[in-house]
């Protein structure tokens, strides 16, 4: 199990520096500020999560109740980058792991 989580965490890294030169080169960025208000009165999606990636980019995923959700990138330069998204957004109600317990 610990080589399937440290497989999917460097998946995870490289699709977040990969998200960072695709979205700049396509024009998926902008400031925060920007992009959450867009997120927030085009789609009616407010944060569901937040995590850490790679390089100290702050991963989110947005969500609203008509199910649409978008995932998104902070780099620390202060571009929010659109990863993600699509349709049928559920949220789960699953515990995270004990810590120590490989998952």
């Amino acid at each position: 199990m610990k080589d399937v989580f440290l497989q999917a965490t460097m998946g995870f890294g490289l699709l977040v520096l990969a998200a960072d030169q695709v979205a700049a080169q396509q024009g998926n960025c902008a400031p925060r500020d920007v992009v959450l208000e867009r997120l927030n009165d085009s789609y009616g999606e407010t944060r569901q999560a937040i995590g850490l990636g790679a390089n100290n980019a702050i991963v989110e995923v947005f969500a609203a109740e008509t199910g649409s959700w978008t995932i998104t990138v902070t780099f620390p330069n202060g571009a929010t980058c659109l990863v993600a998204s699509g349709q049928a957004y559920e949220t789960l109600a699953e515990t995270l792991p004990a810590k120590g317990n490989d998952a």
